[in-house]
């Protein structure tokens, strides 16, 4: 066994080297449903890595501690990802963030507590700057699960006194931070990571469900940073590394979807669009006619068309319709129909929701294009058929400068011959916006769940003599 640990232990700086090489192929693999899983196995084979080299570098490691913390972790993570339905992935994912937050916190008070000795300048720096976003990323990701899960507590803030409480919070954590920071107070330690929590809540909570996607990114990039902090102050190089490329990578996605929406991070973060849309949205409230069909004149329509699109949203997600869709998709193909996939870059409640849902009911990628690939060819489409989509498809983006998303790039289906849209009701999309694509006359309404509906135009498809 010692010389086991003598060899890793002499070789460490090699292990952490080939475990960074595995985690940016693992990104590299994670950027294409076609290397995805590819991918997810060099993140697999790097963490063993990384876990086993630091493993053996510890000094007076607590085994059963270690071994039963990791075995009980492993269990749970199992169970999780068997278990866990993809219409709750979003929040699952936000409620893996808030973990990495934690632990960045946890590991930040045992450092702390872990000597009497004065750290040094740097240190306490570090301690300071992974110790307050881990703490923000707990609870700001904990608010986004709760909210995404729809639970009864991740209520939204509103009021003007939420943006003065706000920069209170942050300027009194950052107060008692450089406290910390120039004098090694535990005290003010203390109340900055308090404070930190706190304002964690309270960002987050004023953010409207149309921004989710966004925030979610955004909170994947914060957790990151906290474990690259982290890794500064344990002097743990894989950590920095791993949490850098988190981090980095988060912060570029989220830069991606808020030019998708047309808007800064800034604007999404303390703009609020989500909680002012409603009000925003310039609906009269005067009755409105839409046309209602069936989903036997969907089906009909379909396979008697050349070109189809369809777009997926949440209501898919909601309706668990992926298969269904797959199953409509390559009868449709069968008729000789041209069938895409039409992707936007925030559909659904976090990053790539639609495209893992595609992937998950094996949907060909070659025929999932996304938004830019795509609007193009609207105009040449005969049938678009929404399911469960909103916001996305919203020409108050384009047409109405009152709107909250003026300006928001949009997949343009009022481009179509015609348009079929699945929706329970006429309610609003999860921005609060009523859309003026279901009144127009080449928009067709399909009530009901999305599951079954596109069930119905698969048997009306196989029964009508095609």
């Amino acid at each position: 066994m010692s010389d086991l640990t003598n060899f890793i232990a002499t070789n460490a700086d090699w292990f952490y080297l080939v475990g960074a090489i595995l985690f940016v192929l693992t990104l590299r693999g994670l950027s294409s449903p076609k290397t995805a899983i590819r991918g997810n196995r060099f993140g697999m084979a790097a963490m063993a890595i990384a876990v086993i080299t630091t493993f053996f570098l510890a000094e007076g490691p607590i085994l059963w501690m270690i071994v039963g913390a990791m075995v009980l972790g492993a269990v749970v993570g199992m169970w999780k990802a068997r278990t866990v339905a993809m219409t709750q992935m979003p929040e699952t994912v936000a409620l893996m963030h808030s973990f990495v937050g934690l632990a960045a916190v946890a590991i930040a008070l045992a450092t702390v507590l872990h000597t009497e000795e004065a750290y040094s300048t740097i240190t306490r720096l570090e301690l300071f700057i992974g110790c307050f976003i881990g703490a923000i990323t707990f609870s700001a990701s904990f608010f986004a699960f709760g909210k995404l899960a729809a639970k009864s507590w991740a209520k939204t803030l509103v009021g003007g006194w939420v943006k003065p409480v706000q920069a209170i919070l942050f300027i009194a954590m950052i107060g008692f931070g450089a406290v910390y920071f120039m004098t090694d107070s535990l005290p003010a330690f203390y109340a900055m990571t308090v404070l930190a929590i706190i304002f964690g809540w309270m960002w987050i909570a004023p953010i409207g469900g149309g921004d989710m996607p966004v925030v979610v990114s955004l909170l994947n990039s914060f957790s990151g940073w906290a474990a690259a902090g982290i890794g500064f102050t344990l002097g743990n190089s894989m950590l920095i590394i791993a949490g850098s490329l988190v981090g980095s990578s988060g912060a570029i996605l989220s830069y991606i979807m808020c030019k998708a929406m047309n808007r800064s991070l800034l604007n999404v973060l303390f703009g609020g669009m989500g909680t002012t849309a409603a009000a925003a949205g310039g609906d009269d409230g005067a009755p409105k006619n839409y046309k209602a069909g069936s989903a036997e004149d969907a089906g009909f329509l379909m396979s008697n068309a050349s070109n189809v699109v369809i777009v997926p949203g949440y209501g898919m997600a909601q309706g668990r319709a992926q298969n269904a869709v797959k199953e409509l998709y390559e009868l449709l193909k069968e008729e000789g129909v041209n069938v895409r996939f039409a992707i936007h870059p925030v559909a659904g409640r976090m990053p790539g929701h639609m495209n893992v849902l595609l992937a998950e009911a094996d949907v060909p990628y070659d025929d999932i294009l996304e938004m830019d690939e795509i609007n193009s060819d609207f105009a040449s489409t005969d049938v678009v058929l929404v399911i469960g989509a909103n916001d996305v498809v919203n020409p108050s983006a384009k047409e109405d400068p009152t709107s909250p998303i003026f300006g928001m790039p949009i997949l343009e289906v009022t481009k179509a011959q015609t348009v079929m849209v699945i929706k329970r009701s006429m309610s609003t999309g999860y921005a609060g916006l009523d859309n003026s694509l279901f009144y127009m006359d080449k928009t067709m309404m399909i009530f009901g769940d999305a599951k079954k509906m596109v069930e119905e135009m698969v048997r009306s498809i196989n029964g009508g003599g095609h």
